[in-house]
C-alpha cells in the first residue's frame, strides 16, 4: 500500500522543516495535494521526539503515530534493560501502542502478538516492523475481548497501562487504570507463566504489594538518576519472596538487589559527619530502603529523617554520589562562589539558600544544608 507521507519530496521537506517552528508550520498551507500539514507535523514531531528517546527508528520508511502515543512510549534504553531478563517461546503484548516495548521485549522469543485496539497505530507499527524486518501477529482488538477469545497459553504477557481517566487526568491506582489489573491478574496468570506489567514511578510499592496476587519481583528503574517506571513480575511458581532491583542506567552505579520487607528489621546507626558524605540514588529513595543502606554498606545516618550517609573510610560501590566533605560554618560561605547546592531536611529551598548566600549554581563543589541530630548544618566538598 502506498503511503503519500513517505514520497521523496514529501519527506525532503519534513527533514528540511525538522528544526521549524511548528506552530507557524501548522498556519501555512501545505505544498503537496495528498499529504496535510497537520500530517508533516506529526512526522517532524516524531522524528523530533525519536531523536532522545528510540533513535533505531530514525530510518527511511518509518512512520510516526499521533503525539500521545509518542509520549506513552517507553524508551529504548528503559526497554532494552527489561528485553535482558525476558525470554521463552511466546511472548504477547497486550497494550502493544507503538510498540517499542514490544520491539525489544521480545528479541528472545520465537512468537510474537501484539494486541492494539486503535486500527490506525496497529497499521502504523505492523508497517514499521516490516521495514525493521521484525515478524509479529498483529490482533485489533480491546485487550478485555481478547482475553474471552484467546485459548492459547504465553510464555510472558507484557502490559503498559493506560493511566489516564476518561477526562485525560493522571491516575495511579491498579483498579483505575485501563485496563483495571486487579479484574484480571488471575485471568492473565492462568494463560502465562509471567506477567509483567509496566507503572507509574509514583505508584506505592506497599499498595502493590498489598494488591497483586504472586509478585515475584519489582524492578524499580531510573536514567541518569530520574525514575521512569515500576515494573511488576507476576509468576505463578512464586516462593512468596520478591526480589527487589534498584537500576540506575546510564550512570556508573551498580545495581542493588535486595528481599522485599528486609527494610522493617534494618537498623541505623546515627553520626555527625565524617569524612565521607553518601547521598543515595532515586531509586533508592523510592525504595525506602533508609536503614537497609545504612546496614548493607556499613554506613550512619546523619538524622533519621536526613537520608544522609557518612563513613571515615570510603566504601565502594555505594548506589548514589559519594563525596568527600567537611562541615563549614555559614560565615566562611563567600558570595558569588559556585556550587552545587543540595537540601536535604533543612528548612531553606536551594533557590532560597543561593538568594541568602549570593551564590551560583553549577561548577564541580557542593554545598550541603542539612541536618544531624545536633541540629542544622552545612557541608562543603573538600
Amino acid at each position: 500500500m502506498e503511503i503519500p507521507i513517505l514520497h521523496q519530496e514529501v519527506q525532503n521537506y519534513i527533514d528540511a522543516n525538522l528544526n521549524s517552528d511548528l506552530h507557524s508550520l501548522l498556519l501555512k498551507k501545505s505544498p503537496f495535494s495528498d499529504v496535510s500539514m497537520q500530517e508533516i507535523v506529526q512526522q517532524i514531531k516524531g522524528k523530533q521526539v525519536a531523536q532522545k528517546k528510540f533513535p533505531f527508528l530514525l530510518k527511511e520508511g518509518i512512520v510516526f503515530p499521533p503525539q500521545l502515543s509518542l509520549e506513552q512510549s517507553s524508551s529504548d534504553k528503559t526497554a532494552v534493560y527489561k528485553s535482558k531478563i525476558l525470554k521463552g517461546k511466546k511472548f504477547i503484548d497486550l497494550t502493544s501502542g507503538f510498540g517499542i516495548d514490544a520491539y525489544y521485549l521480545s528479541q528472545n522469543f520465537d512468537e510474537i502478538t501484539l494486541v492494539e485496539q486503535n486500527p490506525e497505530l496497529l497499521k502504523i507499527v505492523e508497517h514499521n516492523w516490516k521495514i525493521l524486518g521484525k515478524r509479529a501477529k498483529f490482533i485489533n482488538q480491546k485487550l478485555e475481548g481478547f482475553l474471552d477469545q484467546n485459548s492459547e497459553t504465553f510464555d510472558v504477557i507484557y502490559l503498559d497501562p493506560a493511566r489516564r481517566d476518561n477526562n485525560k487526568n493522571k491516575v495511579f491506582l491498579l483498579e483505575d487504570l485501563s485496563p483495571n489489573i486487579l479484574e484480571i491478574q488471575e485471568k492473565l496468570l492462568s494463560i502465562s507463566k509471567e506477567v509483567v506489567i509496566k507503572l507509574s514511578p509514583l505508584i506505592d510499592l506497599k499498595y502493590l504489594v498489598s494488591v497483586l496476587k504472586n509478585i515475584s519481583r519489582i524492578d524499580i528503574i531510573s536514567v541518569k538518576n530520574d525514575v521512569k517506571e515500576v515494573v511488576v513480575f507476576l509468576t505463578n511458581e512464586n516462593s512468596g519472596k520478591i526480589k527487589c532491583h534498584c537500576t540506575n542506567l546510564e550512570s556508573d552505579e551498580s545495581d542493588l538487589v535486595f528481599e522485599y520487607g528486609s527494610e522493617e528489621n534494618a537498623h541505623s546507626e546515627f553520626s555527625e559527619p565524617e569524612k565521607f558524605i553518601y547521598i543515595p540514588n532515586n531509586t533508592i529513595l523510592k525504595a525506602g530502603i533508609f536503614n537497609l543502606i545504612s546496614e548493607k554498606f556499613n554506613l550512619k545516618k546523619l538524622h533519621p529523617n536526613t537520608h544522609i550517609y557518612t563513613s571515615e573510610n570510603k566504601v565502594n560501590d555505594f548506589p548514589g554520589r559519594t563525596i568527600e566533605m567537611e562541615v563549614v560554618d555559614g560565615k566562611q560561605i563567600k558570595k558569588k562562589d559556585q556550587f552545587n547546592i543540595i537540601s536535604k531536611n533543612y528548612p531553606l529551598k536551594p533557590d532560597d539558600i543561593k538568594k541568602k548566600y549570593g551564590l551560583k549554581d553549577g561548577g564541580n563543589n557542593y554545598l550541603i544544608f542539612t541536618q544531624s541530630k545536633k541540629g542544622k548544618i552545612i557541608l562543603k566538598s573538600v
